[in-house]
């Protein structure tokens, strides 16, 4: 199984970064180039624990819907997502958030499986590992964008951000 690594420095709170990470909002934003959209469960505002979320975006020239739910988060430190039903054999996706003096430390732990066999195989390993990762990147990217920035307020203003 394909697992992706990435650690991003934002100089921004923990609070913010996680926030910003589970926002509706901020993931279509940061998908735009796949035109990403929730189309049922939490579509708006901060998604919760046991929430979830179906997605629909364009992705490798076919329309696609994927949803995900949280079953494990710990308020500013970490949550999980996990496909619930979608195109992979599985995918599971760890966030964890490290306070550091100045700013957090986000990591990202993305796991997935294709379906197909060694043919899942060989398409994880020669595109869809890049893929996917390339995705995560540009995610993360918007995501320090608008932490470290004044933006972030126009994603968190109005949303819920208790657990």
């Amino acid at each position: 199984m394909p697992k992706i690594h990435l650690t991003t420095l934002i100089h921004a709170p923990a609070e913010i970064v996680f926030n910003l990470s589970r926002s509706i909002t901020l993931h279509e934003k940061s998908m735009a180039q796949t035109n990403e959209k929730a189309i049922a469960g939490v579509t708006t505002g901060l998604i919760q624990k046991d929430e979830t979320v179906t997605w629909r975006a364009k992705h490798l020239y076919k329309t696609r819907e994927l949803q995900t739910k949280i079953p494990e988060m710990q308020l500013y430190t970490f949550f999980t997502d996990e496909m619930v039903q979608g195109d992979f054999k599985s995918m599971k996706h760890h966030h964890y958030f490290k306070p550091i003096k100045n700013g957090t430390i986000m990591i990202d732990e993305f796991y997935f499986e294709s379906p197909y066999g060694i043919l899942g195989r060989l398409v994880n390993h020669f595109f869809l590992t890049r893929y996917m990762k390339s995705l995560l990147e540009q995610r993360n990217a918007i995501i320090k964008e608008y932490a470290e920035t004044q933006k972030w307020k126009t994603v968190l203003q109005h949303a819920e951000t208790i657990e």
